[in-house]
């Protein structure tokens, strides 16, 4: 990973991160490590390999807790043993989500249920979950990742539509809540990213040539071209940025 700018008020920074070990969630961890910060994710498949590798590299080795974010509980608790083990978690990292195709019509209660568990739920909780910690330290950034496909209006996968517009909503009414504590909340919307889940699954060469007719830019997005927004964001560099969301994408949609 190339390091374009360096952050210096996220050295030694508790940062949380979700699905912190595979995709974006993965160039999302080296980043904070790069920046010298204490960063603890979770996700549900094992990621010791992955710590193994950020820990030869960057002389630092990420906390991985197992956890499926889908039990608050659970989700809870291992924001809580983050911050028994580098401080209260100032910065968090709303990444994990699942954009599984689906129809309209296939969709079921317990369909519904688990998708937005892992899409909305997961985020408000978390974001819940770090918030005393954070006034307790005089303030805090979350990112809540969102993405680009309900601005398009993408058929598809409806509940994840729905989902992403739910985390902008959310995202501006605790922004609202959380200012007067200096915690900011913000969001950041991804275009496609051409991580090995979406190579492996999704990406055709007709798909991606019609995406690449909408995009300004030409070239593909990968992991990496998130790090350094996802940065800004957690860093003092937009501590008067709060309830936006910002689109990271070559340039399909237009905001404002």
């Amino acid at each position: 990973m190339e390091q374009t700018a360096t952050f210096h008020d996220l050295k030694y920074k508790s940062v949380f991160i979700t699905g912190g070990g595979s995709g974006i969630g993965a160039a999302l961890t080296e980043g904070f490590l790069a920046q010298e910060a204490r960063v603890a994710f979770v996700q549900r498949s094992d990621a010791s390999g992955f710590c193994d590798e950020m820990e030869a590299k960057h002389g630092v080795r990420p906390l991985f807790i197992p956890c499926d974010i889908t039990d608050v509980a659970a989700l809870q608790g291992a924001i809580a043993a983050a911050a028994e083990a580098h401080g209260p978690v100032t910065a968090l990292i709303n990444n994990a989500a699942n954009d599984k195709r689906h129809s309209a019509a296939e969709v079921t209660e317990a369909f519904w249920d688990w998708s937005t568990s892992i899409n909305l739920k997961a985020y408000f909780f978390a974001c819940q979950a770090v918030a005393e910690g954070m006034k307790a330290a005089g303030g805090g950034a979350i990112v809540n990742f969102t993405s680009i496909s309900y601005m398009m209006g993408n058929a598809g996968y409806p509940l994840y539509t729905t989902s992403n517009s739910g985390i902008n909503g959310m995202t501006r009414s605790l922004a609202r809540e959380f200012g007067p504590d200096r915690i900011r909340v913000n969001a950041l919307a991804p275009g496609w990213v051409l991580t090995e889940k979406q190579l492996e699954m999704w990406v055709t060469p007709e798909a991606l040539e019609e995406h690449l007719m909408r995009q300004c830019l030409k070239d593909t997005l990968k992991p990496d071209d998130i790090v350094g927004a996802t940065l800004f964001l957690a860093s003092d560099a937009s501590r008067m940025m709060t309830g936006q969301a910002m689109v990271v994408d070559g340039g399909v949609v237009v905001t404002g």
